[in-house]
């Protein structure tokens, strides 16, 4: 029999990879948790333990196929029937975040649409990293725990030792976000001012700042095809930059983007694991966010706050 401060973690199919470590962390197995999918597809979720009066988190990225947001939805729906006490999402890269707003006539604000899915399921609170765009939490009717990736990224960023350090962003909507790793490393930061002719197509980009002998620390807190940061890169590098790395916290990569970075003038890619690597490359490092997770799990658990875990609170 479950009890109100009994905690059970389950994984989705497509995050098992970094929720067995994020139970390790916590001191707990994964729960008894099934996948079947009829011969058309259709995904039939089944959990081989009861939930009853347990607090549950359920821990499932949203990047790609639609699939991996079908089955939350459905882990949700099952954990609801179950009756358990308390059900958490744990969505470490959170899909559709980039379609935040009306940027042209007649398109979905899809971050919008899927907030709504996830309440319509039954959710009780989101946990979840370095969204695309932080006012998105706005869009949750429940408790939104938004963790930062500067927790784990800026202790490796200073472990480097790198003797003129700068944060650089390689556009300006991402300019708050390269502010903060700036803030907390001491040292200034530049910018990149791009201009697109279409999405994944840069038509030119100039870089405000000068960058002459510096060690160039690109900021982001995604990369899909890997253009963007590869052509920022190489002209930080033309400015007199003497080194260049990047850092991101959810590595997409589609596409060609593991050839971009693999022949960028990149030093290394830093990301973490919230999506996992389709293939392997020398230049990328990762960084694992299981810990962090974990902790926050228990200071949920605990009715504790989280805001210790951020590091400019600790």
């Amino acid at each position: 029999m479950g009890s109100i401060n009994t905690v059970k973690i389950f994984s989705g199919s497509q995050s098992e990879y970094l929720s067995k470590d994020i139970a390790r962390y916590f001191g707990k197995d994964l729960g008894g948790y099934t996948l079947r999918k009829f011969s058309d597809g259709e995904l039939s979720p089944s959990f081989e333990e009861s939930v009853r009066g347990c607090d549950v988190f359920l821990i499932q990225s949203t990047f790609p196929p639609t699939d991996n947001l079908m089955e939350l939805l459905l882990m949700v729906d099952a954990c609801r029937r179950a009756s358990a006490h308390y059900v958490n999402v744990v969505i470490p890269y959170f899909g559709y975040a980039r379609q935040d707003r009306k940027d042209k006539p007649r398109v979905p604000i899809a971050a919008k649409l899927v907030a709504n899915l996830l309440s319509a399921s039954g959710v009780d609170r989101l946990m979840t990293i370095d969204l695309h765009a932080g006012q998105i939490q706005g869009f949750f009717d429940f408790p939104v725990d938004h963790l930062e990736g500067t927790t784990v990224l800026v202790p490796y960023i200073k472990s480097l030792n790198l003797d003129r350090l700068l944060i650089a962003s390689p556009d300006v909507g991402g300019a708050g976000r390269a502010r903060n790793f700036a803030k907390m490393l001491n040292v200034d930061m530049i910018l990149c001012d791009k201009h697109r002719k279409r999405a994944n197509e840069i038509a030119s980009m100039q870089v405000i700042g000068d960058v002459e002998g510096a060690d160039v620390v690109l900021v982001d807190d995604l990369i899909d095809t890997g253009g963007t940061i590869c052509k920022a890169a190489e002209i930080i590098l033309d400015k007199g930059a003497r080194t260049v790395r990047a850092i991101c916290t959810h590595p997409i990569m589609s596409g060609k983007a593991h050839d971009n970075i693999a022949n960028s003038v990149l030093e290394e890619l830093i990301v973490t694991d919230t999506i996992p690597l389709k293939q392997s490359n020398p230049k990328i490092r990762v960084i694992s966010v299981a810990e962090l997770f974990a902790k926050a799990i228990g200071r949920i658990r605990d009715h504790d706050s989280i805001s210790s875990l951020f590091i400019n609170n600790q």
